[in-house]
């Protein structure tokens, strides 16, 4: 596919009934739009089965009751319907995306209750998330912003409005010619990117954030998962950043980034080791296994 993504040929499944991609629209005074009522999932499908596909649906349904929302359809509808779409645009490896969200109705105001809660799920072809950055190893900027605390937001839904400061955060890493940008959250600990978690590797011991006050992401529990079966120690606890000094290797995991090489966080350098090509390597051939 290429072109803006509202100007595509394809299918978008919504509230239901598949349309066309073009004809897939919302009213401008739909909640979502102005008070950030929505939460969403990002999934890959791998020659044609979506990783994880049910446990996707479910957090798509918890992080909407984190909010307040209860979406009206269930894992069961959610997956027949991703899968759908899948098969309508005739892909086989593609990024799959489900966002449920409040649209228009009788309340707009903050209190939205009374307005509908709509579901759309849409699927295209999507490489590398992080382009030649996943086999040399990504440059991340630190942002100035910090991840907030659980007692200010629901930080384990997987929630539009938590990303707002990762636009910002990823536009000014960008802008200095890097990939990322990693947070540290409201105390002062290192805490993920703007869409992935992050691993560290020193004396062939991995450590990684204790997630607290971040999404506990699915292929971050995969990978330490693969980790574990390995007999490799993981460390899950709170990081300092100038810990970052001493860790040999890192990487990041997410569902659109997979597993991709660090090779630098602002100052701090990492090899891409041999760890981290194993872990990559190994968690490519269980998405296609």
């Amino acid at each position: 596919m290429i072109g803006a993504y509202d100007d595509r040929d394809g299918k978008i499944w919504m509230d239901g009934t598949l349309v066309e991609w073009r004809d897939a629209k919302v009213h401008i005074l739909s909640h979502a739009l102005h008070y950030a009522s929505s939460v969403f999932e990002g999934e890959r499908a791998y020659g044609g089965k979506i990783f994880l596909s049910e446990k996707h649906s479910q957090r798509l349904l918890k992080s909407a009751e984190l909010i307040d929302m209860e979406i009206p359809w269930t894992v069961e509808q959610i997956e027949a319907a991703k899968y759908e779409v899948v098969k309508a645009n005739g892909l086989s490896d593609a990024y799959v995306r489900a966002v449920a969200f409040r649209g228009a109705g009788p309340d707009m105001g903050v209190s939205s209750a009374r307005n509908p809660v709509r579901l759309a799920i849409a699927a295209w072809e999507w490489g590398s998330y992080y382009g030649d950055a996943k086999f040399k190893g990504a440059k991340l900027d630190i942002s100035k912003w910090k991840r907030p605390s659980p007692e200010t937001i629901p930080t384990a839904a997987k929630a539009a409005g938590l990303y707002m400061i990762c636009t910002m955060s990823k536009h000014a890493a960008e802008a200095k010619g890097c990939s990322d940008a990693l947070f540290f959250d409201y105390r002062g600990y290192v805490a993920e990117a703007t869409g992935a978690n992050v691993f560290f590797v020193k004396d062939g011991e991995v450590h990684t954030p204790l997630p607290d006050a971040i999404l506990n992401g699915l292929t971050r529990q995969t990978v330490i998962g693969m980790l574990k079966e390995r007999d490799i120690t993981v460390h899950e606890r709170h990081i300092m950043p100038e810990e970052m000094a001493g860790f040999e290797q890192c990487w990041l995991t997410g569902s659109a980034a997979e597993v991709t090489p660090v090779g630098q966080i602002g100052d701090y350098t990492f090899e891409v080791g041999a760890l981290t090509r194993e872990i990559s390597e190994a968690y490519e051939a269980l998405v296609r296994s």
